[in-house]
C-alpha cells in the first residue's frame, strides 16, 4: 500500500455516477445544505442519460384526458405484474411533480401551440385502464435525455455540488454491514482517494456491455452492481434483460420509439404491418419485449428484409418532412450516419439489440438499499438509484419512457430520504485499515497482472455467450450451455494480462476493472435466467413459454462470490401505499 498516494475526504453524501439519476439526487442535497461529492468516471454531460431520446413518462394531461392512476395501471401490466406496486404507485403519483420541477430547472422540452409540454404516444401507454392511446410521454424533440443531463448538470454547479472527474471507483468501504464510503482512482493523476460519507448512492447505470450487440456506451458495465456483489449485497432480477425492437442494423445504434410514437411503422420482405398480427390493438406501439420478440418470429420464419433476411424495416417516409426536422432531428442524423438513410424516403434497416437492465440493487421506494437476508432490512450508508438500482417499477419489462421518469423521481427520493437521515456536520467514524488494504490489493493485483489473456479476448468471449445463450429467447439447452460457457471467461481473469502497468488514464487497466465488473453481472444474470422457468416480461423461455403465476411471481435474488452464485427469492409488493389506489390484480397481457 505504500506504493500508492491515498487522500482523505469527508463528504455527508457521495454519489458515484453523473447521469440523470446521480445529477438528480445531487442537486436536491445540495439543495438541503448537506455537503455532497459527485463521483463520475466520464465527465457529466457525457454519462449515458444522454443516449435517451424518446421522451419521459407522465400523467400531465397536456394532450388530453390522463391520471396517474391509468399510468400505474399501464406500469404494472407492463412489468408483466413483476413490479412492487407500492413503489410503482409512488413512481407514477410524483411523476407529474418531477417532470414540472424539471420544467423550472430550465429544461428545454418542446412545446405546444398553447405552450404547455409538448406528449407524444409511446408503446404500452393508454387511458382508461387500457381501452384506448393517451400521450404521455413529455419531450424535448428527440434528444430528451441530453436536455435533462446538460441542464441538472448546470443546477448542481449551482448548488456547489463538488464534482470528482475522471476518477474510476474500485468499492465499497464497508464496516460491520454497514456502507462507510468507497475508494477511487484518479485517472488524470493516478492518486487513489478515500471517501467517507454518512450516505453513498449508487448511480452507475446498466451493465448492457455484458452482451455484444447493444445500444449502451462503452462505459455501460454496471460498476456499482460489480462493488455491491464483492461487498457480499445480493442483485435482483437480473435475468430480465431488455432488448429494445429497434436499433440499426449492424450497428446496434438506438432508434427511438419515439419514431413509432409519432407515426413510424413496421414491415417485413413480404411489405406487411406485421405487428398487426402479435399486437392487434396497440400494433406498433405495443410494449417493447413483445415488439422485439415479433420481429425475432418474422426473421426466424424466413421474413426478415436484406440478404441474410435478418433485420426488418421501419418506415418514417409517410410523415410530413416538417414533423421529422422538429420532432425527430437527431434519428434522422443517426440514419443517415450509421445505415447511409434518408428517412424521409426510405426506411431504416432495424434489428433488436440490448437496451436496458431491469435487474440491480434491491432497494424500497425511498432508495433505499435492503439486504434481503429473509428480511427487507436497509443497508445503513447505502441507497441505489437509476438503472444500477432495481426499485422494481419495471418488474419483468419497462415501458419506453419509464426509465427517464424512474431517474428523476427517485434521484429526488434519495435525496429527501439522506436529508431526513443526516445532520450536516456529523463526524464519521474510523474505517477500519483492513478495508482499505482489501481494496488496494484487488487494484495491483490486476495492474500487474502478467498473464497470458487479454482482457478484450475475455470481454469478447462472455459477450458473445450473453447474445448467443441469454437472447431474445431462451432454451434449457442453451441456458445450460451458458451457465458452463459464462465461467470460462471468469476463469481466465486467473491469468489475465495487463501490459500498461501506469497509474495515469491508464486505459487497459480500467477496462480490466470494468471487465471485473461484468462478468460478475453476467454469471449472475445466466444463473437466474436458467432457474426461472416460465415466461413473463422480457425473459422469454421457448420451452416454458407460458406465465406462471403460481411458482414464479416473485423475485429473484441472486449473490455472487467468485464464480459460485447463490440463487434466492423474495415476494413481489403486491400492496400500495395509500388508499387512491387498489392493487391491480395479475391478468392476460395482451396489446
Amino acid at each position: 500500500m505504500s506504493e500508492y498516494n491515498i487522500i482523505d475526504h469527508e463528504y455527508d453524501v457521495v454519489v458515484l455516477g453523473a447521469g440523470g439519476s446521480g445529477l438528480r439526487a445531487a442537486v436536491g442535497l445540495s439543495e438541503a445544505g448537506l455537503k455532497t461529492a459527485c463521483i463520475s468516471k466520464v465527465f457529466p454531460t457525457r454519462s449515458h442519460t444522454s443516449a435517451a431520446q424518446g421522451g419521459i413518462s407522465a400523467a400531465l394531461g397536456n394532450m388530453g384526458e390522463d391520471d396517474w392512476r391509468w399510468h400505474m395501471y399501464d406500469t404494472v401490466k407492463g412489468s408483466d405484474w413483476l413490479g412492487d406496486q407500492d413503489c410503482i404507485e409512488y413512481l407514477c403519483k410524483e411523476a407529474p411533480r418531477a417532470v414540472l420541477e424539471l420544467e423550472r430547472y430550465g429544461v428545454p422540452f418542446s412545446r405546444t401551440k398553447d405552450g404547455k409540454i409538448y406528449q407524444r404516444s409511446f408503446g404500452g401507454m393508454t387511458k382508461n385502464y387500457g381501452n384506448e392511446t393517451v400521450q404521455r410521454t413529455c419531450a424535448a424533440a428527440d434528444r430528451t435525455g441530453h436536455a435533462i443531463l446538460h441542464t441538472m448538470y448546470g443546477q448542481a454547479l449551482k448548488h456547489n455540488t463538488e464534482f470528482f472527474i475522471e476518477y474510476f471507483a474500485l468499492d465499497l468501504l464497508m464496516n460491520n454491514g454497514e456502507c462507510k464510503g468507497l475508494i477511487a482512482w484518479n485517472l488524470n493523476d493516478g492518486t487513489i482517494h478515500r471517501f467517507r460519507s454518512h450516505i453513498t448512492i449508487i448511480a452507475t447505470g446498466g451493465y448492457g456491455k455484458t452482451y455484444y450487440s447493444s445500444t449502451s456506451a462503452h462505459t455501460c458495465t454496471g460498476d456499482g452492481n460489480g462493488m455491491a456483489l464483492r461487498a457480499g449485497l445480493p442483485l435482483q432480477d437480473m435475468e430480465f434483460v431488455q432488448f429494445h425492437p429497434t436499433g440499426i442494423y449492424g450497428h446496434g445504434t438506438l432508434i427511438s420509439e419515439g419514431v413509432r410514437g409519432e407515426g413510424g411503422y413496421l414491415l417485413n420482405s413480404k411489405g406487411e404491418r406485421f405487428m398487426e398480427r402479435y399486437a392487434p390493438k396497440a400494433k406498433d406501439l405495443a410494449s417493447r419485449d413483445v415488439v422485439s420478440r415479433s420481429i425475432a418470429i418474422e426473421i426466424n420464419e424466413g421474413r426478415g428484409v436484406g440478404n441474410e433476411k435478418d433485420h426488418v424495416h421501419l418506415h418514417l417516409d409517410h410523415l410530413d418532412p416538417k414533423v421529422i426536422k422538429n420532432r425527430l432531428p437527431g434519428i434522422s442524423e443517426s440514419s443517415r450516419l450509421f445505415a447511409n438513410v434518408d428517412v424521409t424516403k426510405e426506411p431504416i434497416p432495424v434489428v433488436p439489440t440490448v437496451h436496458y437492465n431491469m435487474g440491480g440493487i434491491p432497494t424500497n421506494y425511498k432508495a433505499e438499499v435492503i439486504t434481503l437476508d429473509g428480511t427487507e432490512k436497509t443497508v445503513s450508508g447505502l441507497m441505489a438509484i437509476g438503472e444500477a438500482a432495481c426499485v422494481s417499477v419495471h418488474g419483468a419489462n419497462r415501458l419506453g419512457s419509464n426509465s427517464l421518469i424512474d431517474l428523476v423521481v427517485f434521484g429526488r427520493a434519495a435525496a429527501i430520504r439522506a436529508a431526513e437521515i443526516v445532520k450536516p456536520g456529523t463526524p464519521h467514524e474510523k474505517i477500519p485499515e483492513n478495508e482499505t488494504e482489501k481494496c488496494i490489493d484487488r487494484f495491483d493485483k490486476f495492474r500487474n497482472a502478467n498473464g497470458e489473456n487479454k482482457t478484450a479476448d475475455l470481454r469478447l468471449a462472455m459477450q458473445k455467450t450473453m447474445q448467443s445463450k441469454c437472447a431474445v429467447f431462451r432454451t434449457e439447452k442453451t441456458l445450460k450451455e451458458g451457465i458452463n460457457e459464462i465461467r470460462k471467461p471468469f476463469d481466465g481473469m486467473d491469468s489475465i494480462s495487463v501490459k500498461d502497468k501506469s497509474l495515469i488514464f491508464n486505459t487497459d487497466l480500467v477496462e480490466t476493472l470494468e471487465f471485473d465488473n461484468l462478468i460478475r453481472q453476467a454469471i449472475v444474470t445466466m444463473d437466474s435466467a436458467y432457474l426461472r422457468k416460465e415466461s413473463r416480461g422480457a425473459h422469454a423461455r421457448e420451452d416454458f413459454s407460458k406465465r406462471d403465476d403460481k411458482n414464479f411471481m416473485k423475485h429473484t435474488i441472486s449473490w455472487c462470490n467468485g464464480s459460485e452464485t447463490k440463487i434466492d427469492y423474495r415476494p413481489v409488493h403486491t400492496s400500495t401505499l395509500t388508499n387512491e389506489v387498489q392493487y391491480f390484480p395479475p391478468q392476460e397481457r395482451v396489446y
